[in-house]
């Protein structure tokens, strides 16, 4: 008959605590694993009631499909927030080793994965989202540049390291949310790879494809040639999005110096490289102006040394045209002319005459070649000097930032060991919170004991009055 009896709607002591234990909880997570094993779901403590039920559940249970696409879709809600604000604090690129951006690939992923269809080929079961990202291309002709780098990229084997790559080089064009939404609108191509009620298929795909907006806001810089994209395990860390107010808020200072520092020395080293290798590049050119002052300086000695020769010809010449004017006025003088031997002379003379302008214009060539290559050494000359002082300041400003590189070092290192400290303190903080709890416990327990001892007192001294009575 007690079985039959109605229980009483009170709430038991352990029912209450229960309760307060749940409210306290900022994140209550329940994962949930599907019938292939491949993803886990997600969900808040809004979905989940805290009191019991005062009658048992007679409704239709929800669409387990329906419940999986809503969790994948709060997840890369978070995902995407997580992400953008985190690249907002930090201020820089983003590179391949950061967590936020590894877990936001991986919920994408699931998300891609969400309803596939398995194709039978001659090697076995496939299921793949690569199918799918390839219809990107035949939409939008400007996605075949990444389908090609994706088909080009060395090392990739299996079709998920494609896909995988794929999302990496979208993200980086910052073209992932048009791919993504051009991508939904086309149902029809889509229902080939994706079953009737997957995310790709519903309101939830359009929702993640407008959340990826913001995305475009980040810049990210991702090298993929020595990063295994095929037998990477992808699984959601959902340590990452639960809030933690412990020592998070008391090392963000700490921790936001150490980013700077970070920063400050990455900038100074990239600016070094810059700077080496603008010297290798002048020193390059100093050295290829060198060369080509050498080489004109032998073609000048080589054009010195014709012009002697051309001045000591000319003045052959003259010698001899004078030589033979005076054997002809002699010859006029001692004998009567002679028309044949007249003839000849007159000949040979404007030989030798045209000979002689020929020599002149020569010359001539010869004097202005070398005015210009005395006026090119000189600007070359110039140049070099200048390039040599560019050089040498170069050089001050390369030490100048190689010792500035060493301070930010022993900053960082500095930086560290204090962390440590606050690290070791924290961890003192802790015992010394434990031991008080524990002593807290026993003043509890001690007080506990007085007030049944006063009870007891009270009990007693009762007792006499009644007895004196």
């Amino acid at each position: 008959m007690s079985d039959l009896t109605p229980q009483s709607e009170t709430p038991t002591p352990t029912t209450d605590k229960i309760t307060q234990a749940a409210r306290e909880t900022i994140y209550l997570c329940n994962f949930r694993v599907s019938v292939d094993g491949e993803w886990l779901c997600l969900r808040e403590l809004n979905d989940i009631s805290l009191t019991p039920d005062p009658e048992p559940a007679h409704e239709d249970p929800k669409d387990p499909i329906a419940i999986e696409r809503l969790n994948l879709m709060n997840m890369a809600k978070l995902s995407i927030k997580g992400l953008i604000e985190s690249a907002l604090n930090l201020g820089r690129t983003l590179d391949s080793d950061y967590a936020p951006l590894q877990q936001f690939f991986v919920v994408m992923e699931h998300c891609l994965k969400h309803g596939l269809k398995t194709k039978k080929t001659f090697l076995g079961q496939n299921k793949s989202f690569w199918g799918a990202l390839e219809l990107v291309e035949k939409l939008t002709p400007e996605a075949g540049e990444i389908t090609a780098s994706v088909k080009d990229l060395p090392g990739l084997r299996t079709p998920l390291g494609r896909g995988r790559a794929w999302l990496r080089l979208a993200l980086m064009q910052k073209k992932l949310s048009d791919y993504m939404k051009t991508i939904i609108n086309r149902k029809d191509l889509l229902s080939e790879f994706y079953e009737a009620n997957a995310l790709m298929m519903e309101e939830e795909g359009a929702v993640i494809a407008g959340l990826l907006v913001g995305l475009n806001v980040i810049d990210a810089n991702l090298c993929m040639k020595g990063e295994d994209l095929d037998s990477q395990v992808g699984v959601i860390d959902f340590s990452m999005y639960l809030k933690d107010g412990g020592h998070s808020s008391k090392s963000a200072e700490g921790d936001g110096q150490i980013t700077a520092i970070l920063d400050q020395k990455n900038y100074v080293e990239e600016l070094n490289r810059h700077l080496s290798a603008s010297v290798n590049n002048l020193q390059a050119k100093v050295d290829a102006l060198e060369k080509s002052n050498t080489k004109l300086t032998e073609e000048l000695a080589v054009a010195n040394n014709r012009i002697i020769t051309l001045q000591e010809d000319v003045e052959r010449v003259q010698e001899e045209s004078s030589y033979q004017l005076e054997t002809r006025k002699a010859s006029r003088s001692e004998s009567a002319p002679d028309g044949q031997v007249l003839g000849e002379t007159r000949k040979q003379l404007k030989e030798e005459t045209l000979l002689r302008l020929d020599v002149e214009k020569e010359l001539e060539v010869q004097i202005g070649m070398k005015q210009e290559m005395e006026l090119s050494m000189k600007m070359l000359e110039k140049d070099v000097c200048e390039k040599q002082d560019a050089l040498v300041e170069l050089r001050q400003q390369l030490e100048d930032l190689r010792v500035i590189n060493q301070q930010l070092s022993h900053k960082s290192q500095s930086a560290d060991a204090g962390s440590k400290q606050k690290s070791e303190a924290i961890a003192r903080l802790e015992e010394k919170i434990n031991q008080m709890s524990g002593t807290v416990k026993q003043m509890e327990t001690s007080e506990q004991h007085v007030v049944k001892q006063a009870r007891n007192l009270n009990s007693a001294a009762g007792k006499l009055l009644q007895l004196q009575q």
